[in-house]
């Protein structure tokens, strides 16, 4: 018996990821299986051989993309690999990359998939496995499937446990190198699948199955547990992304069932597509939208057979859905095959993807919402009297009820699991602390159908495959993970990051100037009257900064937010890929001996401050991402103190105020979000906001 088991980019990314894999593929072994595992090209890859490619007349930025891309690779059979196998797999790996830049332009793209299996093949040859390398440009014809099939079930036979096969290259009849199209990878593992009659064909990827919507833009989608081959079709040519459409056809006409799992929560059944649809009444499968020319099209997708005397309601309720929602449409919704589709402009399909799926998706009765708060502070205080004064307006104005039905401390440790044995499903966990590891318990809660709201930024800047579970749990469950007050307090700054993401407008650059403690004391520091150690001492004394004022001098804030601007604009950056500056020298010591040798330090402080002024500049601690091609995630991130000029919205901040500064390529002109960066009740009425979204 074999099973396919095809893994995406962001399966295979980091060192880290490939480990998930190989457990993944390994417990498949475990149940006597025979394991065809097909893999794409590590993230981003496959862009920068196109990059490549493109470099023909630029020789010296050719060999630098491709230098920058190898050593991705190295660094991740480094941590992979150990003793003489590391060794090994530098030569192999330098040896492919030469073959990549000898070939023909055309077919540099080609190469990210053989890359990535042959580390995932070595590995698995070190792990003690069975494991024999399939090239898929020898075996997939693109344009004779037959031939396909023949060719593969010749090449896999019973002495391998496991097979590693490229997804995504093929070659056609005429013998000529080629691709699939992206998404391919999808479609090459049914092709395998198809071609030994698997028992079981799996599509690992970042997101918990096919869900009734796009959960980036609509929270409260959900994965939808079965639906037969043409449901699975439609969402996909319609613009459902988490399946490529052409993987259907292999294995709906060889009944192999295909399961949409996710690497990074494999324990989450995800979404099973098989058998026909359904001759009874319909239901509703999801909600989709997809670029056409200068519009989006909307797609309602339906499975089952819609009575044709429904379809006129059902086209009534749309519209009118529409007219509720403030949405005008580009054209009449139409019905075929029980596909209702309309078209509107760009600007409008999140708003659009959110009131259809509110409409056909969700139930929004008057309902009692119960909230538990993590926290005793400011933040928690200033919550649980808004909320109590607010209690009628948010009735009348959201058909919701919000409870306070708990709040505790640090001095109670057990209040997570308290409230997981009141199973209060629906309800609503906020986290107004500054905890340390309160994060590891988040996933307990969602899976436990509890919403969360934090405004606790430590939890959202742990490594990325961590930040990537937390929001795969709230996916599979059906709740939502909101933490707007962790960057600039009230200050709407990742909502309006998340949509440009959204709707694929890319992100060109922020400039985040978000620490409170450092634009109060640069704001007042001339380098004339007051020292830089005696305005951090009176910020230290007024509770501004951290314990340690070491902390907040080293930019570790800053980082913080900057990790999570950067995730939800949709770049996985770590720690490690940004480029820290502090505002000072930083010695070791006791707070005490620090203060005193940044006294010693004044005369550099105030030289510097002096010449930003006489040039007409002040002196921000400015947190940046901007788009690099040549850097390893696309972006180049760092933070340093810099010289704005009057021109810069930072210039003018005052105070602890916030700024930060969006340019993106959809737009001419930068969006310029400021305002205040603290304040207790700025931040419990953004939480309340989060709450109720």
């Amino acid at each position: 018996m074999y099973s396919v088991l095809k893994f995406g980019g962001s399966s295979v990314a980091t060192a880290t990821n490939i480990s998930r894999v190989l457990d993944i593929v390994g417990a498949e072994v475990q149940q006597g299986r025979q394991v065809i595992l097909v893999s794409s090209a590590i993230s981003g890859c496959t862009d920068a051989l196109l990059e490549i490619a493109a470099a023909e007349t630029a020789p010296e930025r050719k060999i630098e993309l491709c230098q920058t891309l190898l050593e991705r690779h190295l660094a991740i059979a480094r941590r992979l690999f150990t003793g003489h196998e590391q060794e090994a797999m530098a030569p192999l790996l330098q040896g492919l990359f030469e073959e990549m830049m000898a070939a023909p332009d055309a077919a540099k793209v080609t190469f990210g998939e053989i890359f990535s299996t042959r580390i995932l093949a070595e590995k698995l040859r070190c792990e003690h496995y069975r494991t024999q390398w399939l090239d898929s440009r020898e075996l997939v014809v693109s344009d004779d499937l037959p031939e396909s099939y023949r060719r593969i079930a010749a090449a896999v036979g019973d002495d391998a446990q496991i097979f590693v096969a490229p997804g995504f290259i093929a070659r056609d009849s005429a013998g000529t190198v080629t691709t699939l199209g992206r998404g391919g990878s999808d479609y090459s593992a049914a092709i395998y699948a198809a071609a030994v009659g698997a028992v079981s064909l799996q599509i690992w990827t970042d997101v918990p199955g096919i869900m009734t919507a796009n959960p980036k833009a609509v929270s409260r989608a959900r994965t939808v547990p079965q639906m037969p081959y043409q449901a699975a079709l439609d969402m996909a040519r319609c613009g459902a992304k988490v399946l490529y459409a052409p993987t259907v056809a292999p294995a709906m006409e060889a009944g192999i069932a295909i399961e949409i799992k996710n690497t990074f929560d494999p324990a989450n059944p995800g979404t099973t597509i098989q058998g026909a649809p359904s001759q009874e009444s319909y239901r509703w499968i999801g909600v989709t939208s997809l670029a056409e020319n200068d519009h989006i099209r909307m797609t309602l997708v339906a499975s089952g057979v819609v009575p044709a005397k429904e379809k006129e309601t059902i086209l009534q309720r749309l519209a009118e859905a529409l007219r509720r929602g403030g949405i005008q449409a580009l054209g009449e919704a139409k019905e075929c095959g029980g596909l209702f589709s309309f078209p509107v402009s760009p600007m409008l399909e999140k708003r659009a993807l959110e009131v259809l799926h509110r409409e056909f998706f969700e139930t929004v009765p008057l309902r009692t919402v119960d909230v538990y708060i993590a926290g005793r502070g400011a933040v928690g205080t200033a919550l649980v009297e808004i909320i109590a004064e607010a209690s009628d307006t948010i009735r009348e104005r959201t058909g919701k009820i919000l409870r306070i039905a708990d709040v505790a401390d640090s001095r109670r440790p057990t209040f997570v699991d308290e409230i997981l044995a009141a199973h209060p499903r629906g309800a609503v966990f906020v986290d107004c602390t500054n905890s340390h590891d309160l994060y590891r318990r988040y996933a307990d809660l969602l899976r436990a159908g509890i919403s969360i709201v934090s405004s606790n930024r430590r939890s959202f800047a742990v490594p990325y495959v961590e930040y990537a579970a937390m929001h795969a749990a709230a996916m599979q469950s059906g709740t939502f993970l909101r933490y707007e007050t962790t960057v600039g307090a009230a200050l709407p700054v990742l909502d309006a990051i998340a949509e440009s993401a959204n709707s694929c407008d890319e992100i060109l650059s922020v400039e985040a100037v978000v620490s409170c403690t450092l634009n109060q004391i640069l704001g007042d520091y001339t380098g004339e009257d007051v020292s830089f150690a005696a305005l951090l001492r009176q910020a230290q004394e007024a509770g501004l900064t951290e314990r340690d004022p070491r902390v907040d001098l080293g930019g570790r804030d800053a980082l913080r937010k900057l990790l999570i601007l950067s995730r939800v604009a949709g770049i996985p950056l770590e720690e490690s890929d940004v480029e820290v500056e502090p505002v000072v020298k930083l010695s070791e010591g006791t707070t005490e001996e620090f203060y005193a040798d940044l006294e010693a330090q004044e005369p550099a402080l105030s030289l510097r401050a002096l010449k930003a002024s006489v040039k007409g500049r002040r002196l921000r601690f400015v947190a940046s991402l901007e788009k690099d091609p040549a850097a390893p995630k696309g972006y180049r991130a760092s933070i340093r103190v810099r010289e704005v000029e009057k021109e810069h919205p930072a210039y003018h901040l005052r105070g602890t105020e916030n700024a930060i500064i969006l340019r993106s390529a959809f737009h001419p002109y930068p969006l310029v979000i400021e305002g205040a960066g603290e304040g207790a009740k700025q931040a419990a009425s953004s939480i309340l906001n989060d709450i109720l979204k």
